[in-house]
């Protein structure tokens, strides 16, 4: 199972157009390569890109955080789903079995795994080409940097997922609770995750939804309830990271 691209670093990438690299694979149709010329050049429209659920629908130009790696992945299944290029940059450990399982198209992900120091300059250079980048930071981000690339976002009609912390982003996924299934006593696999995902939002107050995701099972629908108020009471955090 393998991505369109694994990139030590990405040179020039916006004049190139087309990602290449290890199994690289160039746009199917016209409308892709029109779309994704008029990105290039800045053509800004400002779009709604479909999630998983309504509840995890991305727009464009903002950038997004969340404290975990599945969640991050489910972020990126719904607009990769949808037909878009997504790109990965920081997360070598990422598991892209389960990428695929929760509906990432490997065949339209440029993954940078070790960007180094410059890692923020490769984000900016893959917004030139990837509709959502999925970006986990060796460092803290500061303000100034973090607008700079929203900026770019808002131009190039992209969004960013932050698998941590983000200054001042659009919203903030954590995973509430988390129960995993497939397990019996001593035997059995992982085949699926359940949790409750809180979402905090600025200037509304913060919600949850559920969530049931794929483990190794393969792909399976994804359900939700409706969001519900989160108040001082709810229960901690029993899951984290995929």
């Amino acid at each position: 199972m393998s991505v369109a691209a694994v990139l030590d670093e990405v040179p020039d990438l916006p004049v190139r157009g087309l990602p290449s690299g290890r199994g690289s694979t160039s746009a199917s149709t016209l409308d892709e390569l029109r779309q994704r010329v008029h990105r290039m050049q800045g053509g800004a429209s400002g779009r709604r890109l479909p999630g998983l659920t309504p509840d995890l629908d991305l727009a464009t130009g903002a950038a997004y955080a969340t404290d975990s790696a599945g969640l991050a992945l489910a972020l990126l299944a719904g607009p990769s789903a949808a037909g878009e290029w997504v790109g990965v940059v920081g997360a070598p450990d990422l598991g892209y079995e389960a990428a695929a399982a929760l509906g990432v198209d490997l065949e339209r992900t440029i993954v940078v795994p070790h960007p180094g120091e410059h890692w923020m300059s490769v984000v900016a250079a893959l917004v030139d080409v990837a509709s959502v980048v999925l970006v986990r930071p060796s460092v803290a981000v500061g303000e100034y940097p973090a607008e700079r690339l929203r900026a770019r976002l808002r131009t190039k009609d992209a969004a960013l997922v932050c698998w941590g912390e983000w200054p001042r982003c659009q919203a903030r996924f954590r995973v509430r609770e988390s129960v995993w299934s497939g397990l019996g006593r001593g035997h059995g696999h992982l085949s699926g995750r359940r949790m409750v995902v809180e979402v905090g939002r600025t200037g509304s107050p913060r919600q949850t939804f559920g969530l049931d995701l794929p483990g190794r099972g393969g792909a399976e629908p994804v359900r939700t309830s409706s969001p519900q108020p989160v108040d001082g009471r709810t229960a901690a955090a029993v899951g984290g990271s995929w």
